[in-house]
């Protein structure tokens, strides 16, 4: 007589990804931390990205949002957050929050996060993911990231998710000594992700985390706004 066949748990899809694939993927860029790698098994990406697209949010792929943007591909976003070192007290600044994918892991892994997000719809569609997941340390503003967030500043760390040739000054200023930025440098679209520090003479770079591809920075210390006719600088 045959064995019966396990019945599949309920509610789960085997031959669906789940957030594992993404901790595989981080760990096969190199990411270690293993409190990051927990914050990526238990911040559900499918709760960050657009209906639309929900069958890919766990793929390691970037996915598309609102306004030409597109989210920062997760092995990226490990990497990037990994490079901070966050050990769970620091005061962060995101520029660039998005849907608010990263907001969450930065959540888990810090005392507290200030995203600042260039558009308003999907500043509001971060916080409502966020507030979604419980995440009571996470506060998104809508404004300039290319001026930080100067009322709650110092930070102890800085991510910023958006390409320009240099660090904003304001950024800079706005990071205690001894903190760290992780900034991808070049045009827009291909660039270098470095990593920063805040010393008493200024910030030094300290090593180069990753190539990779980002949108432009857009804002006072970064690249003007496209008008009708194309951007002006």
């Amino acid at each position: 007589m045959p064995r019966p066949r396990p019945r599949p748990r309920r509610g789960r899809d085997p031959g669906k990804p789940g957030p594992e694939k993404l901790v595989e993927a981080a760990r096969a860029a190199g990411v270690t931390d293993a409190r990051l790698l927990r914050a990526l098994r238990t911040t559900p990406r499918v709760a960050f990205v657009p209906d639309s697209h929900r069958a890919s949010a766990y793929v390691d792929v970037p996915v598309p949002i609102a306004h030409g943007q597109v989210t920062t591909q997760p092995s990226l976003v490990a990497m990037m957050v990994a490079a901070l070192g966050l050990t769970g007290d620091e005061h962060v600044l995101e520029v660039g929050s998005g849907l608010g994918f990263q907001t969450a892991l930065l959540a888990r892994l810090a005392a507290d996060v200030v995203g600042v997000e260039r558009w308003a719809d999907l500043a509001e569609r971060a916080r409502a993911n966020l507030a979604g997941q419980g995440m009571g340390n996470a506060e998104i503003v809508v404004g300039d990231g290319t001026l930080g967030a100067p009322d709650r500043a110092p930070f102890d760390a800085i991510v910023v998710s958006a390409a320009f040739p240099e660090v904003p000054p304001p950024l800079a200023a706005q990071l205690r000594v001894g903190g760290r930025l992780v900034q991808p440098i070049g045009p827009g679209g291909q660039e270098l992700v470095e990593l920063y520090e805040r010393t008493r003479q200024g910030l030094v770079r300290r090593r180069t985390v990753v190539p990779a591809h980002f949108v432009r920075l857009y804002g006072a210390y970064g690249y003007s706004p496209p008008g009708p006719f194309g951007e002006t600088r």
